[in-house]
This record gives C-alpha cells, structure tokens and sequence, in this order.
C-alpha cells in the first residue's frame, strides 16, 4: 500500500495535467474563434462561441484527440467566406486533419502552415486560394493527403514538395501553376495518385515521376507538356491503372513498349500531336476500359488487336487520320459501350458484325469515307442512344430495322446519299427520340405524318433534301421542338395557322422551297425564336405586324420572295435584331423610323425591292457592319452624318437615284471594305481621303457625274482590289500612287476625260487581271520597258478610243502570260465575288460596235482591244503566242503588212476584229484553224487573192467579214477569184447564213448579265441555230 504522501502526489501531478489540457483547449478555442471573426459568412459555424467555451469537442467540425485537443478542423461545404490570414497554426499541435474543400475561401496560404508538423491529411480543394503554393508544405511531413485542386494557385510548384515521402494522394490539378524545378525534386515512393492537370505546365515529361514506382494514377491532363513520352515511363510506372495526358502537346510515336502497362484500365492521351501507327502491343492492355485517342495525328489502320480489349468500355479514336476499314474482330468488344471514330479517313462499308456490340449507347462513325448500305444489323443495338453517320458516303434508303432502337435519344445521318423516301414505320417506335437529322442527302417523297409520334423532339433538320409536298399537320403538334430545318427541298403549300403552337421553337429554318401565300400573323406567338429564315419561296403579301413580337429574334431572313407593301413599324421592337435581309422582293415605301431601335442591328439588306424616299441616316443603328441598299429608288444625298457608322465594313447603294457630292466624313468609316456608289447621279469631285481609306478593297463608283481629278495619295498599306470609275466625267492623269495597291485585280477608267501618256508604272502591278482605260486621251507611244514580266496577269487589256501612236507593244504582246495555257474550264472568278453581297466583279466591253457589261469576270476570259487609236506599223508575230486568247481587236489604226499566219494559232479565238486598217497581202490559209472563230471582221483593208474555202468558221462569215478589199475574191463575196470561175457555193451553206451564226459567245456571256441590245440579238441567233454553244463558262 502506498503510503499517504505518495497518493496526494500522484493527485496533484493529474490535476496540474487537467489544468495543462484545460489551458491548451482554451487556446485553441479562442484561436478558432479569432478567425470565425475574419468570416464575411458563417451561419454554419453558430456552435463556435464563448457561451460554449467548454464545449469545443462539439464544435461544428471539429474533432478531439483522446487529450481533449484539436485533432480535426472538417469544415467541408459549410458555405464558409473568408481567408486563413487570422488562423494561428501554432495553437493546434495535435492536429492530423485539416479539411476544408468546397467553400469559399479565397487569399494567400500562409507559410505557417508549415507548422502543423502532425498533419496527415490537408484538403484546400474547390476554393479562391490565389498565390504561391509555401515552400513550407515541405514541413509537414507525416501527410498522407494533400489536395489544393480547383483553386487560383500560381507560380511554381516548390521542390520541397519531395520531402513529403508519406504522401499517397497529391492533387493541384485546375490552377495556374507553371513548371517547378523538376530536377531538384525526389522520388516519392509512397505515392499513389498524382494530378497536376490544367494547370499551365510546358515542360517535357518531369523525370521524377519516373521515380514514384507505386504511381497507380496519373494525370497531366490539360497543360502544355511537350515532347516524347519517356520510355522508361513504360517499365518503371508499371503500376498504373489511370493514365491521363490529355490536352497537352505530347508527339512522336505512340511506344510499343505501352505493352507494359499492363494494370492499365484508363489511357487518354487525346488531344496531342502523337503520330505514326497505334502499336499492335496496345492489346496486351487486356484490363483496358477506357482508351481515347482522340485528336492527334495517328494514321494506319485500326489494329485487329483491338478486337482482344474484352473489358473495353470506351473507345475513341475520332480526329485522327486512321484509313481502311472498321476490322470485323470488333465484334469482340462485347462490353463496349461508346465507339467514337468520326473525323478520320476511314472507308469501306460499316461491318454487319457491330449488330453483336449489344451493350453499345453511343455510336459515331461521322466524317469519314464510309460507303454502302447502312447496315440493318444495327437495329439488334437494343441499348443504342446515339446513332451518328454523318458526313460519308452511304447510299441506299434509311433501314426501317433503325426504328427498334426504342431507346435512341439522337439519330444523325446527314450529309450522305441516303436516298429514297423516310420510313413511317421508323417513326412508330422512337418516342425517346430528341434529335433527328437527316439533312443533305437525296431523300425524296413527303415528309411522314407519323413524325408527329415523335413527341419528345428538340430537333428536326431535314433540309437540303428533294422532299416534297406540304409540311404535314402533325409537326405543328411537336411542342417540345426548338430547332426545325426544312430548308432547301420542294416542300410546297402555305404555312398555317398551327404554326403558332410550337410555343418553344427557336430556329425555324424554311429557306430555298416552293412555300406560297402570306407569312401567317401567329408566327408572332414564337417568342422563344432566335433566327427565322423563309428566304427564296412564293412567299406573297404584306410583312405581317405581329413578328414584332418576336423579341429575341436576332437573324430575319425573308430575302428572295413577293412579298409587298411596307415595312412594318413593328420592326422596330425586334431589339435582338443583328441580321434583317429583306432583299429581292416587291417591298415598297420608306423605311420605318423605327429602325432607329434596333441598337445591334449589324447587317441590313433591303436591296433588289421598290424603296423610294430619302435614305434615314440620321436613324441608322450606329452598330451597322453592313448597309446593302442597293437596286431600289433611294433618292437625296449621302448624309454627312454616315461617318457615325464606324462599324461599316459594307456600303453598297449602287442603282438608285442619289444625287449631291459624297461627303468627306465618309472617311471617318476606317473598316470600310466595299464601296458601291456606282449607277447613281452623284456629283462634284472625288474626296481625296478615299485613296486613304486603308481597309477599302473595293472602290467602284463608275456611271455618274463626278469630274475632276482621280484622288492620288494611295498609301502603301493599299488594299484594294478593285477600282472601277467608269463613265464619269474624271480628268487629269491616272496618280502613279495606284502601284502602292499592290492586291489590285481591276482597274476600270473607261469612258472618262483622263488626259496622260501610257502609265507604264501598271505593268509592276503583280495581281493586275483587268486594264481598261478605254474612251480616255490616254496619248503617245507604248514604248518597251525594263520590267523583266510585265502585267504578269493581266487578262483583260482595253486600251480602245484613246490617242495612242506608234507601233503596237510588243514587248506586252510577247509577255502577256495570264493570257496564256488558261485552263479552258476555269471557272474562278476575278475578284472579290459574294452573292450575299449582290456584287460580283464587272467591267464594260466593245462588242460588235454595242457596249455591253462583263458581270462576272472569270479567270478564262481573255481579251485585248487595242482599237481606234493611231498604231501603226506591222502586227508582230509574236502575237500568236497568247494561245488563251478569246477576243483580238486591233481595228481602226494604221497598221500595214501582212495578217500574220501566227494568228492561226489562237486557237481559243472567238472573235477576231482587223477592220479599218491598212493590211495587205492575202488571207492566211492557218486562219481555218480557229474552228471557234465565230466574229471575223477584216474589212476596209488592201488585202486580196481568195478567201480560203478549206473548210472551218470561214464558211459561215457573210460579206461584211469581206467587204472594203477590192482585191478580195471567192466565196462569200459576189467576186469571183479568176483562176475558178466555175467556183459553187460550198455544201450547207445558205444565203442567209449571217455573221451571228455559230456565234459561241454564250459560253463566255452567258450568265453574265449582257447588256438588253446584245442579249435580245445574240440570245435569238445563239439559242435556235447553236445550241451546242456552251463550250466554255456554262
């Protein structure tokens, strides 16, 4: 027994304890209190408060050790604001678990972290922590867990990170983080899961990884890495299970050391730059579920090894290069539940053998080359949700065997030769059906009624198909239908009434179709509609009030009908609005003043109608890019007040009925790109800022009143294309600044007052296609040049009607090589071409003594007119080197000699023009050689002897080919030759045989918009004698 003294002692040393735990407790309290003060919010934390002092271990998240100390801080998803700035790390000595993911702390981690040196797990994940990650973590050495994920970290991640050797679990993956200093980190041997995804790491693969041999995952996932993956990633991580390096910039080829992997059930290296081949080793990864290579540079074929991947569940292969066939051992993957290989190059018929894929959801074989049938085997899918085969080349008609798959959520075929009609009877069963599209192939028929079963449907995309018929009652019953597309078909019949009830449409898109009658007035109950598109149909009557009520409407697309009447004032409550076309119908009226309400109106289009008035500048949206009104009866001036439109890329106003001068703030529009003023009765002179302008590719403002001089300051950041000032009154010269546009293709000055010598500065022009400055007092010789190539382009060369002398350039003859070895069926146009825009590339020619405009300039059309000027002198030989050439006019100069037999070798020619010349000699026989020679016009010359009768064109030109060469004999002409006085008229040809006749002009005009006089003369002698005549542009 012990003796009395010895129990009071043993007493007072538990009693001073209690006091020692007591005390430690009460600083930690208050410790805990101190920083719940630094919380903006902390409802969750009412149980933290002096009154409950005692009472710690009960706390809201907060757990004691046997000691009656802090061990735990769990404050997970306590909706908790605040920072760790007032948080005294020292007063918890005894603490393992730091946790406090989900919440919403935000600041710096302090460095006195480090002194929680018990601390085994520490979760900081899904906050607003921002700052260095504290070298001090280095410290707490008995952790086992360490997550910072999704929060706002930066910097690098600290070496000290390696004297954590207990760490299983580090997670700082979706911050900021950039590379640490890999080589100074150690090997950590404990760790199981590492993940530094989306972070912006863009080192090459961090050695020490290599070094963490019980590594089970691994993500790296959406960084920068770059380069090879290491091979011994391959032998020493041969733990792994998870292998995630998606989204980084990975390449070279994939090993075949990745056999080794042999614990592996996930491997994602997606969206990298890996190339070559897969290895045929992936299929000893026989644990695989989940691989994904998607978005590389593989190429090869699927390896059959493939097919021994038994646990497969997910697989992608989808934007790569991958060729050949699907391989049939696919059929092995039986636990496969997503196939994803679209965005390849793979080809061959889909293999019946997918029908045994049973536990397949998702299928996606689109963007490929895929051809045949699709295979009905796919209607044994009993599981399959999405259906996607869109973008190949499968033909024959949509299986019915499709409408089993009772589950199907998306079914996408578009973009095939699927032809025939849509099954009914696939409709029947697809009720979980939300997305159907089948636009882009060759289906026909009408659209089945039984559609209308298809109550779940979201979206409906049958456009660009040869359905026909009207749109069936039953649609208008799908209330679930947000996007609807039936555009580009047959579909014919009025829009009803019903078409108010799908209440929760966003897109309707009826476009390019035979639709007829009015736009129904309950089109106004889609409130939810975004883009509403009935462009090129019958459409007929008034523009119906109601689509204002279609707030959210940002795209109205009514181009292209008969609609009439006014624009509606309703118009104006479409303040969504970013694109209005209303071109190309009978709209008449001014335009509302409520269009000054549509604030992000971008694109306006009324152009092609009967608009009349004033143009509202002064209401025009200031966020207008494009203003297209041309083609209608706009008259008065161009306000200054258009400089406001600082957004305007597009002004086109061309053939209406303007009048004034263009004002100078039309330069304050620096994003100018086309300029259209052409056809107006604009006057004054041109502003000079407009050669500033330096965004402006197109310039034409030819047919109006505008005098004085061509603006002459082009910069040498010139962009433009085109400049077209035909037929004004301009005089002066043509500004040498004109070779700063170093892109032009077009320069038109024809028809104008321009008084100058030959600007020998535009053969430097290295795009120039088009030359005209014909019906000018361009004067004196064309004398040669240095240039080693000049006009390396040019395809049209009209100098015509001007006061040029000398001899004929042969220099330009010679070197002409854009008239030369032009591909007969080129059908690429000159210039800047957009349909949208109403504007193709034009320029105005002599043809048989009639203007006519060029409206669509291709790259094959080529011609020269050198006409009615004062050349003299020979024509060269060298002429009958520019074999592309289409149309030669020399006519009404001086020249002499002989026709040079060179000229037979155009044999592209169609029109050849020597009139009113002095040429003399005898017709070369090479000329019957230009068997698409159909305008010959070599009158008023001395030439003489027989006109050769060997056959070709020359048979079908009557006398005034001839007339005005009194030496001239044979057939046509009255004028016998005297050695054949018995000469008969050549088999087939007729007396009334005109000049016209096999006239192949069509081929290059047709289309083209050819003036009224020469369409009505030509298109009559063309179309009845030479239909065969489309030989070129048709």
């Amino acid at each position: 027994m012990l003796p009395k003294w010895c129990f009071l002692l043993h007493i007072l040393a538990f009693s001073l304890l209690s006091l020692n735990i007591t005390s430690f407790a009460r600083e930690e309290a208050k410790a805990l209190l101190q920083w719940k003060k630094s919380f903006s919010q902390s409802h969750s934390l009412e149980s933290w408060s002096l009154d409950n002092l005692g009472n710690l271990c009960n706390w809201t998240g907060i757990v004691c050790s046997s000691q009656y100390t802090v061990s735990e801080i769990n404050l997970s998803e306590t909706n908790i604001h605040g920072t760790l700035d007032n948080l005294d790390f020292t007063s918890f000595p005894n603490l393992t678990t730091f946790n406090l993911p989900n919440n919403s702390f935000f600041g710096l981690m302090p460095s006195s972290i480090g002194s929680l040196s018990k601390l085994t797990f520490l979760d900081l994940s899904y906050n607003s922590f921002e700052g260095i990650i504290p070298p001090a973590i280095g410290r707490l050495t008995e952790l086992n867990y360490i997550s910072f994920r999704n929060n706002k970290l930066n910097g690098t991640v600290p070496y000290e990170i390696g004297n954590l050797q207990k760490v299983k679990f580090l997670d700082f993956g979706w911050n900021y983080l950039g590379n640490g200093e890999w080589s100074k980190f150690r090997s950590l041997r404990s760790l199981s899961h590492l993940s530094l995804t989306y972070n912006h790491f863009t080192s090459v693969f961090p050695i020490f990884m290599l070094k963490c041999p019980n590594l089970t995952y691994l993500s790296l996932s959406g960084n920068q890495f770059m380069g090879r993956l290491p091979e011994s990633l391959f032998s020493n991580l041969g733990k792994l299970e998870a292998l995630y390096l998606y989204n980084n910039s990975f390449e070279g080829n994939i090993s075949s050391k990745i056999g080794g992997l042999t614990n592996l059930m996930v491997l994602d290296l997606g969206r990298n730059d890996f190339s070559g081949s897969i290895p045929p080793e992936i299929g000893s990864l026989s644990n695989l579920e989940s691989l994904n290579f998607f978005g590389n540079n593989l190429a090869g074929e699927i390896p059959s090894e493939i097919g021994i991947l038994k646990n497969l569940k997910y697989f992608d292969l989808s934007v790569n290069d991958f060729s050949g066939s699907i391989p049939p051992k696919i059929e092995n993957l039986s636990n496969l539940e997503s196939l994803y290989l679209f965005g390849n190059n793979l080809a061959g018929e889909i293999p019946s053998e997918i029908g045994v894929l049973k536990n397949l959801e998702y299928f996606d074989l689109s963007i490929n080359d895929f051809s045949g049938f699709i295979p009905p085997e796919i209607g044994n899918l009993s599981n399959l949700e999405h259906l996607v085969l869109d973008d190949n080349n499968l033909a024959g008609e949509i299986p019915s065997e499709i409408g089993v798959l009772t589950k199907l959520m998306v079914l996408s075929l578009s973009e095939n030769n699927l032809s025939g009609s849509i099954p009914p009877e696939m409709m029947r069963n697809l009720s979980n059906l939300e997305s159907l599209y089948l636009d882009g192939n060759n289906l026909a028929g009408e659209i089945p009624s039984e559609i209308g079963g298809l109550t779940n449907l979201k979206n409906l995309s049958l456009g660009e198909n040869d359905l026909s018929g009207s749109i069936p009652l039953e649609i208008w019953n799908l209330s679930n239908l947000e996007h609807l597309r039936l555009h580009d078909n047959n579909l014919a019949g009025e829009i009803p009434s019903e078409i108010g009830g799908l209440t929760n449409l966003g897109y309707l898109i009826m476009g390019k179709n035979d639709f007829s009658g009015s736009i129904p007035p309950d089109i106004g109950k889609l409130r939810y509609l975004i883009r509403l598109s009935l462009w090129d149909n019958h459409l007929s009557g008034p523009i119906t009030p109601t689509i204002g009520n279609l707030s959210n409407l940002d795209g109205l697309w009514l181009y292209d009908n008969n609609l009439a009447g006014e624009i509606p004032f309703e118009i104006g409550e479409l303040k969504s609005m970013v694109w209005l076309d209303l071109g190309g119908n009978r709209l008449s009226g001014h335009v509302p003043t409520s269009i000054s309400n549509l604030s992000r109106l971008s694109r306006l289009r009324l152009s092609d109608n009967e608009f009349s008035g004033e143009i509202p500048w002064d209401l025009l949206p200031t966020s207008l890019s494009n203003l297209l009104l041309f083609n209608n009866s706009f008259e008065g001036s161009i306000h200054s007040t258009i400089g406001n439109l600082s957004n305007l890329y597009f002004l086109l106003l061309y053939s209406n009925k303007l009048t004034g001068q263009i004002p100078l703030s039309i330069c304050d529009l620096s994003s100018l790109i086309y300029l259209q003023l052409s056809n107006n009765s604009l006057e004054g002179t041109l502003p000079e800022c407009l050669a500033n302008l330096s965004s402006l590719r197109v310039l034409h403002l030819k047919v109006n009143h505008f005098r004085g001089l061509i603006p002459s300051t082009f910069a040498k950041n010139c962009a433009l294309e085109s400049l077209n000032l035909n037929s004004n009154q301009l005089e002066g010269t043509l500004p040498k600044s004109i070779t700063n546009c170093e892109h032009l293709q077009v320069l038109d000055v024809g028809n104008n007052y321009i008084q100058d010598s030959f600007p020998f500065w535009m053969e430097t022009l290295p795009a120039l296609r088009v030359s005209v400055l014909r019906s000018n007092r361009f004067h004196g010789t064309i004398t040669d040049t240095n240039a080693k190539l000049p006009f390396p382009k040019l395809q049209i060369f009209d100098i015509s009607h001007n006061e040029f002398t000398g001899s004929l350039p042969m220099r330009y003859l010679k070197n002409f090589k854009g008239m030369m070895h032009v591909k007969e069926n080129e059908t690429e146009t000159i210039g800047t071409s957009d349909p949208y825009l109403g504007y193709q590339e034009s320029t105005t020619l002599i043809f048989k003594g009639s203007e006519f405009e060029l409206v669509r300039i291709l790259i094959a059309f080529t011609t020269i007119d050198l006409s009615s000027n004062e050349f003299h002198g020979n024509i060269p030989d060298c002429i009958g080197n520019i074999n592309s050439l289409l149309y030669l006019n020399l006519s009404h100069n001086s020249l002499t000699g002989c026709i040079p037999s060179s000229i037979g070798n155009l044999t592209e020619l169609e029109s050849l023009d020597l009139s009113s010349n002095h040429l003399t000699g005898e017709i070369p026989d090479p000329l019957t050689r230009l068997t698409f020679l159909e305008v010959l016009n070599i009158s008023h010359n001395d030439l003489v002897g027989p006109i050769p009768q060997s056959g070709g064109q020359f048979l079908t030109f009557d006398n005034s080919s001839y007339m005005g060469n009194s030496g001239l004999c044979g057939f046509p002409l009255t004028k016998k030759c005297e050695d054949d006085e018995e000469q008969k008229l050549p088999q087939g040809v007729h007396d009334d045989d005109g000049i016209l006749d096999g006239m192949t002009w069509q081929s290059v005009l047709m289309g083209y918009g050819i003036g009224t006089l020469l369409g009505i003369v030509l298109g009559h002698f063309i179309l009845i004698k030479w239909p065969n005549v489309y030989r070129m542009f048709c």
